[in-house]
C-alpha cells in the first residue's frame, strides 16, 4: 500500500527536477518509495509549510509566503496541499 496518494506522487514526478539534478523516480511506486525513504511530508496549508520549517529550525521570520513556497523542496500539489521533500 502506498504512503502517498496519486496527486502527490504525480506532482513529485512532474516537478522532481526542481530539487534534484536528475530524475530520482520514473513511476508512481518508485516515487512513493523515494518519498517514504526521504520522510517527505504533506501539509494542508501555507501556514503548515511555515510551521514545518520553524519546527525544523529554519528561520522563516520575516520571510514572505511566496519565498517559502518557492523553495526547491516545496511542491504545490495543486489542491491546497504542499509536499515538502528534504533533498
Amino acid at each position: 500500500m502506498r504512503e502517498f496518494d496519486n496527486d502527490v506522487l504525480e506532482c513529485f514526478l512532474d516537478n522532481q527536477l526542481q530539487l534534484f539534478p536528475e530524475k530520482v523516480a520514473e513511476t508512481l511506486d518508485e516515487a512513493d518509495g523515494f518519498l517514504t525513504e526521504c520522510m517527505a511530508v504533506v501539509v494542508d496549508s501555507v501556514e503548515e509549510v511555515m510551521d514545518y520549517f520553524e519546527e525544523e529550525g529554519i528561520d522563516v521570520e520575516g520571510a514572505m509566503d511566496e519565498e517559502i513556497l518557492d523553495a526547491d523542496e516545496v511542491f504545490d500539489v495543486g489542491d491546497g496541499r504542499y509536499l515538502i521533500v528534504q533533498g
